[in-house]
């Protein structure tokens, strides 16, 4: 049966329930935010392990540290703009310092947040997460692999942080894909460049494949849902594949999934490389897709993106046989 687009907010907090029932030590803690999390759905089932601290963050995140450290698989939870930046020393010391068996989960990541504007919109909290010692920084593309991350995450010790959308987004991976944390997966090969994405922007990278397509331009495309540790390998491989990477995310080119292919690309392999990501700016108001036009977002950019590195990689390769 055909899933509709769904938030993957609601994935994740259909997979803790389901989790709870056979873990007794999974706990949750929330910043008065569990309606829109959906850490509300772990609440109502498990009410003893559900720990509402009101509006403050710090304290969410403070005593989730606690809580794993008598044994318990802790989730933090609130909007990612909340908890990143207001928690984010509790997150540093009292977490990833400490190796904690803590889990920041954080949804109304990005601008497809929507109306909420600026002030809800998180735009930097992969470059904030995955500065840190000890911090995993993961971000499904769908509402099936949301699930899976969240089995994933809890059944591995330590710190992560997972961001989930509030807007529905298309159902694009399957129920038997893999799901291993650092590992991407390829969804459509391609020869001609590579497009490395995640979360919200998978969805537009797949869709961009199908209009080059028409073009006669063949686009590989990477769900790279792992953003620290970045699977190195994946990102090699389809350099030497396709000698020209485009990345797309739903946050700002510096610091993100960008940054970090950029890193690997200047350490191991050298390619053209094409960030889409949102341009040093804050977020605005609006619907979901008028965001994702406004910020360039779309699939129309990624192929603006796509022919840009094409042209760079003739060049360079008229260059080299010129020498």
């Amino acid at each position: 049966m055909e899933i509709k687009p769904t938030p993957t907010r609601d994935g994740f907090g259909e997979e803790l329930v389901t989790l709870g029932k056979t873990n007794p030590n999974i706990v949750v803690t929330s910043g008065d935010l569990e309606d829109a999390t959906r850490a509300e759905y772990f609440k109502k089932e498990f009410p003893e392990r559900f720990f509402n601290l009101g509006i403050t963050e710090q304290d969410v995140v403070g005593t989730a540290a606690g809580l794993s450290t008598q044994g318990y698989v802790a989730f933090a939870t609130s909007f990612a703009v909340f908890l990143t930046n207001r928690a984010y020393d509790m997150i540093r010391l009292d977490v990833c310092y400490n190796n904690c068996n803590v889990k920041v989960v954080c949804s109304h990541g990005g601008v497809t947040v929507g109306e909420d504007g600026a002030s809800a919109q998180c735009l930097e909290d992969f470059a904030i997460m995955r500065v840190l010692p000890n911090m995993r920084v993961i971000c499904p593309a769908d509402y099936i692999e949301v699930k899976k991350a969240t089995r994933a995450i809890t059944n591995t010790f330590g710190p992560f942080y997972m961001r989930t959308s509030r807007a529905p987004l298309p159902i694009i991976t399957k129920e038997e894909d893999a799901f291993i944390i650092g590992k991407a997966n390829v969804l459509r090969a391609g020869h001609d460049a590579t497009v490395i994405a995640c979360g919200a922007m998978v969805s537009e990278a797949l869709s961009a494949a199908e209009k080059l397509k028409l073009e006669g331009i063949d686009l590989k495309v990477v769900n790279m849902h792992t953003i620290k540790p970045i699977d190195v390998q994946m990102i090699v491989s389809s350099a030497k594949e396709t000698g020209a990477i485009v990345t797309a995310e739903e946050h700002q080119m510096v610091g993100g999934l960008g940054s970090s292919v950029a890193e690997v690309l200047g350490q191991h392999c050298p390619c053209p490389l094409e960030i889409v990501g949102v341009k040093d700016s804050f977020g605005e108001s609006g619907s979901p897709a008028q965001l994702l036009a406004h910020f360039g977002l779309k699939d129309v950019d990624i192929v603006k993106a796509v022919k840009k590195v094409i042209s760079r990689k003739k060049i360079a390769s008229s260059l080299r046989s010129s020498q």
